[in-house]
């Protein structure tokens, strides 16, 4: 009876034991940073929303001083709508073509916006009324928060991509996440990573 209990306490030390080094071989990375890029990617979506959701009241404030400018509130408004007609989802994250269609919508809206923002500058009622300032006061806050979520989103993936094509990550993802892919990143300059400034002259 001893023996029998001897020999269950060892098997369940060595289970153990067998555990602790396969947590530290790293054996859980590939999960751990797939999460983490999802989570990154989340804020990145929430702070994309959260700039097009500005932008109906942006053009109705503009109109109301420069119902002229026509053409610019088209543009705003058709880059608004293909930016809350995409698809998004997490399969994105695999797919280069869908990836390159988001990034490309959204830099068309964000170049639509800046062009927005330059009217302004030809309408002095426009730059002095508190409306517009405080709706220009929430793009400045809310470009800069999508700088630096983007900045987040590209570490996380960096991470994880790097974990898939280095050992032993490749062992663990030959043996136990043959699912996991490589995941597609802005392409944006170091540089921009970094926390940002953006100033659209509120004075």
């Amino acid at each position: 009876m001893y023996s029998a209990l001897s020999k269950t306490i060892s098997k369940s030390a060595l289970i153990l034991a067998a555990a602790i080094m396969l947590t530290g071989c790293g054996i859980n990375n590939i999960p751990t940073f797939d999460e983490a890029v999802d989570g990154a990617w989340s804020e990145v979506q929430n702070q994309y929303k959260r700039r097009a959701d500005l932008v109906p009241n942006l053009v109705e404030t503009v109109k109301g001083f420069a119902e002229q400018e026509r053409e610019v509130f088209i543009e705003v408004t058709e880059a608004r709508a293909k930016v809350s007609q995409m698809n998004v989802s997490p399969e994105m994250l695999s797919d280069p073509a869908a990836f390159e269609m988001f990034q490309q919508n959204q830099a068309n809206l964000g170049g639509a916006l800046s062009k927005l923002m330059l009217v302004a500058e030809r309408y002095p009622d426009l730059k002095s009324n508190e409306n517009f300032k405080t709706l220009q006061i929430q793009l400045e806050g809310t470009e800069n928060r999508i700088a630096v979520a983007r900045g987040d989103y590209i570490k996380a993936v960096q991470k994880y991509n790097t974990e898939l094509r280095t050992i032993p990550g490749r062992w663990w993802r030959k043996f136990m996440y043959a699912e996991s892919t490589a995941k597609e990143t802005f392409s944006i300059d170091p540089a921009d990573t970094e926390n940002p400034t953006v100033n659209f002259n509120t004075n």
